[in-house]
């Protein structure tokens, strides 16, 4: 196509007011030629131009465009940049909370609401020429990644996907498997940032460039020296001139004369500081990144509690106007346990938190006075990263270790990219800026490599599910279901990898055969003396396995021996007290610390300690190999809880007036004692009559043996590997119809070779219930189980199928009546049995029910306020944040809504409906 052919696309740039970039040109010039369109780019690079332009084309034609997104947050922000460029009539927004003007040419949708459709045939996809899929590398998220797969293998043929990623490493996979299922489809990667990043890495309170200028990567030397002297700093220094009458005098003058001691120089810097530094060099607005919810809000009370203020008198008066608009509605008494009054406060000086504990409508607010350079510092989590538009000049990492809900674990190259990509504004800032806080013990050579590595791959996460099956059952039938499956990203990388292999397989019989036959010759070599006659190379193989036992269960004891260590550590961190003095294992002496603020849980407890050297920070039980040692007990102010920091210096002469006990050595790691199976290897190695043969000929031949056995493992590996890969996700869906036809959701009909299965009328209720707990709801529904139920039972009967607690608590579940509690029951009841059915087909047991938020969401639907549902979810051992409550209130809205459309009796639809309506009230409601 020449230049004069796009004509399209030169009305859309004249409208632009700027410019586009090479792969946006490239993209909108596929789109236009009809082509589907993979564009892979750096978050900020401008990809979602080329998804704009095919919305353009498709209103130009008079063809209908979809929009989807992954999250409902950037839904809202995409329909409200789409409505501001082609006008409210030709945009609709559907989200599942919310419903606008959906039989528009342009909607904007999650993709579960596209995937519904899809199955439900509806008529609103008439005319669709255009799906842009947004973020579609979502399609490797464990949870719901299975919907982007859907989405793409359904999607009638004559519909062009434009998808819209974050640069991976396997583009030109997805690509072609793309043009495989989709058809001609042009992948453009670009690695180019239009706003280049620089790395940085604070060190108290200087900011270094991470890397050398002009190396191509090299960590900054100054950057080294700095990090070495700090930890080479040693205690005992400022100990030693106090024991012996010397050096007060000169610190007190180095104090007056503003010298700054080596205790100060490791001391971290405050978040009200750090911000005033950013502040200083022109960095913000700057976003920083904490990974946990309660860390975010420590954060923005910390700068509240500070003289930190960062807006005019002007600004912060519009701000006010601003969130007291977007709270209208909310009840007097839940903003007050919403702590509204500190929070309107933080904003109005311009910083704020934002996580998903958050109220939606605190949220959205955050949001909005963030991006219009109001609110110039926002402590946040990792869900900021997910594609919201919320570029900062600066991103700040004050961890490069998350905990991910079963221990702590260092960042991976794609989620340090992921953070670090949301700085740099296009258009606003020349340069974007990732600072990352310097801690004891972190590395910046590996911080360097994180921000190095730009490879991670995309990997499916798809599998077939009950929903699924009877939806592709109705809509195709059962050989084209078959095929569909077996043309999944999943199965493409699956077979892609199993020729691989095998080739792998074949190189590694190879190798075996070789070792073997080397084997034989140098034994026949040394002819060594094999026991009644034995094959010699047996005996000695024998004899190599015994060894591998053993080094793998002294391995095994080291292991649990660290676990036993961890555990140990965890249950003495979760003890320790306020004042608290403890010995921490160092690497040449044992290092003392104070407890200024006691850990508040026993699951993951991390303490804040003062050090003699005066660093000041959470411990936990992951940075111990050896757990510390109890010494005794520091006096320390009554207020250090609420700024353990401020009282750094107070502690460090503590310690340098007091000995405390110091122990002269500490092993930093763990003494292994042998285990009663490690002894009784080691006297089996020590009888086998391998063990007898000269000592030098057994270590050769042992040398040649142990390749050998390296060799079979890996053969055995691989073969192992390709044999679960060619259980194919055919298969899996074969087990599932055999269940279902079990249950009466599917049925055979005809004979013979043409026997087919099709969907039931309770496959048809099972085809519409879209939740992960699908088919024990159907059950539920079948059963009649939840009939007898009032509003408020229903609601907290039906969460136990969407709730999942994320912080347990000492409290038990609870029902509120024991109508409520018998329907309950029944519920856990019937997943047993399912349950079983499942493990009997080898399928995936669906998950067990919760009933930790049933008594809550009762008690809201019954009509109680906001603080007394809280309590109540606390007293049923789940606790959480005003957010949480809210997206688990809508979570149970939306599977009430189903329970409406499918429930058997006109008596229970109605109950679904009356409880919809209890629920969605006051914070529920705001913001849908």
């Amino acid at each position: 196509m020449n230049e004069q052919a796009y004509t399209h696309l030169a009305e859309f740039t004249a409208d632009l007011g700027f410019p586009l970039d090479d792969f946006q040109i490239e993209g909108c010039r596929a789109v236009e030629e009809g082509h589907g369109v993979l564009v892979c780019a750096p978050t900020g690079a401008g990809k979602t131009i080329v998804g704009e332009f095919a919305v353009s084309l498709a209103l130009s034609r008079g063809t209908k465009c979809f929009y989807t997104t992954p999250i409902k947050a950037l839904s809202n922000q995409k329909y409200h940049d789409l409505v501001t460029a082609h006008g409210e009539d030709a945009v609709g927004l559907l989200t599942g909370d919310v419903s606008i003007n959906s039989n528009a040419e342009i909607v904007v949708m999650t993709t579960e609401v596209l995937r519904n459709m899809i199955y439900a045939g509806s008529f609103a996809l008439d005319r669709l020429s255009h799906v842009v899929m947004d973020e579609i590398h979502y399609l490797a998220d464990l949870s719901r990644g299975a919907v982007w797969e859907e989405v793409i293998l359904n999607l009638d043929e004559s519909v062009k996907i434009i998808g819209l990623s974050a640069t991976v490493s396997n583009s030109e996979e997805f690509g072609n498997w793309l043009t495989t299922v989709r058809g001609d489809t042009t992948v453009i990667v670009s690695e180019h940032r239009p706003v280049p990043l620089e790395q940085w890495m604070m060190v108290g309170r200087k900011i270094f460039p991470l890397f050398e200028p002009g190396t191509g990567g090299e960590v900054n030397h100054e950057l080294e020296r700095r990090i070495e002297r700090l930890e080479a700093a040693d205690a005992s220094e400022g100990r030693d001139d106090w024991e012996s009458g010397r050096g007060f005098r000169a610190r007190a003058a180095g104090r007056r004369s503003g010298a700054q001691r080596p205790a100060d120089k490791q001391r971290p810097v405050g978040r009200p500081d750090v911000i005033r530094l950013l502040q200083g060099q022109q960095m913000l607005p700057a976003i920083t990144f904490i990974f946990s919810r309660a860390g975010c809000d420590g954060a923005m009370f910390q700068c509240l509690r500070s003289n930190l203020v960062l807006t005019s008198q002007e600004e912060g008066e519009r701000i006010g106007e601003i969130v007291d608009a977007g709270v209208e509605g909310i009840p007097e008494e839940d903003l007050q346990v919403l702590q509204f009054a500190q929070w309107k406060g933080a904003l109005k000086r311009g910083f704020a938190a934002h996580h998903a504990g958050m109220l939606p409508a605190f949220k959205h607010i955050v949001e909005d006075l963030f991006v219009q350079g109001l609110v110039r510092a926002v402590f946040a989590t990792e869900t900021l990263a997910l594609g919201i538009n919320m570029p900062a000049r600066t991103v700040v990492l004050e961890k490069l270790v998350k905990f991910n809900g079963e221990a702590h674990v260092e960042l991976t190259p794609g989620q340090y990219t992921q953070l670090t990509g949301r700085a740099g504004r296009r258009g606003i800032d020349v340069i974007g800026h990732a600072v990352v806080q310097w801690a004891p013990a972190m590395d910046p050579r590996a911080v360097a490599g994180l921000a190095s590595t730009r490879t991670y791959p995309l990997i499916s996460t798809f599998a077939p599910g009950y929903n699924m099956a009877v939806n592709l059952l109705n809509m195709i039938g059962f050989e084209p279901s078959l095929r569909l499956l077996e043309k999944s990203f999943a199965q493409y990388q699956a077979d892609g990898s199993v020729v691989d292999e095998i080739r792998e397989i074949e190189r590694a019989e190879h190798r075996v055969r070789e070792l073997r036959l080397q084997l034989n010759r140098d034994i026949a070599t040394f002819n060594p003396p094999a026991a009644d006659g034995e094959d010699a190379a047996e005996l000695l193989m024998e004899y190599m396995r015994l060894r591998r036992e053993l080094s793998d269960e002294e391995k095994s004891a080291r292991q649990h021996s660290l676990q036993q260590r961890a555990e140990e550590t965890a249950t003495i961190l979760g003890k320790l007290q306020l004042g608290d003095v403890i010995a921490i294992p160092g690497r040449k002496h044992p290092v003392l610390a104070v407890v200024v603020t006691p850990a508040n849980q026993m699951r993951d407890p991390r303490p804040w300690v003062t050090t003699e050297q005066g660093w000041s920070g959470r411990i936990d039980a992951a940075g111990f190999q050896n757990p510390p040692i109890v010494l005794g007990h520091m006096r320390v102010p009554r207020n250090v809880t609420k700024a353990p920091r401020k009282n750094t210096r107070y502690v460090v002469q503590q310690f340098q007036r007091h000995s405390f006990g110091r122990p002269k050595k500490m092993k930093q790691s763990a003494r292994v004692r042998d285990s009663k199976k490690v002894i009784a290897l080691r006297e089996a190695l020590r009888n086998h009559p391998v063990h007898s043969w000269p000592s030098t000929d057994r270590e050769q031949l042992a040398r040649v043996g142990e390749k050998l056995a390296r060799r079979e493992r890996d053969l055995h590996r691989l073969e192992t590997r390709v044999e679960r890969a060619t259980d194919t996700l055919g298969k899996h869906f074969e087990r599932i119809i055999g269940l279902l036809s079990e249950m009466d959701y599917v049925e055979f009909e005809g004979t013979g070779a043409d026997r087919v299965p099709v969907i039931t009328d309770e496959g048809e209720r099972l085809a519409q219930i879209h939740n992960e707990s699908d088919l024990l709801v159907a059950q539920c529904l079948r059963r009649g189980i939840w009939n007898e139920l009032d509003p408020a039972e229903l609601a907290g009967v039906v969460s136990m199928c969407t709730f999942e607690n994320r912080k347990a608590t000492g409290g038990e579940a609870q029902a509120a009546t024991e109508r409520m509690a018998t329907a309950m029951d029944a519920t856990t009841s019937i997943w047993t049995e399912l349950a079983a059915d499942e493990r009997r087909h080898n399928l995936p047991v669906t998950r067990e029910p919760e009933a930790g938020f049933a008594l809550a969401i009762h008690q809201w639907a019954a009509g109680a306020p906001l603080g007394y549902s809280l309590a109540a979810s606390a007293d049923s051992g789940a606790e959480m944040t005003p957010g949480d409550f809210v997206r688990w209130c809508r979570q149970v809205i939306d599977l009430l809504e189903q329970v409406a459309k499918t429930g058997y009796t006109d008596e229970v639809r109605g109950t679904a409906r009356r409880s919809i309506d209890a629920i969605r009230r006051g914070v529920v409601a705001i913001g849908s």
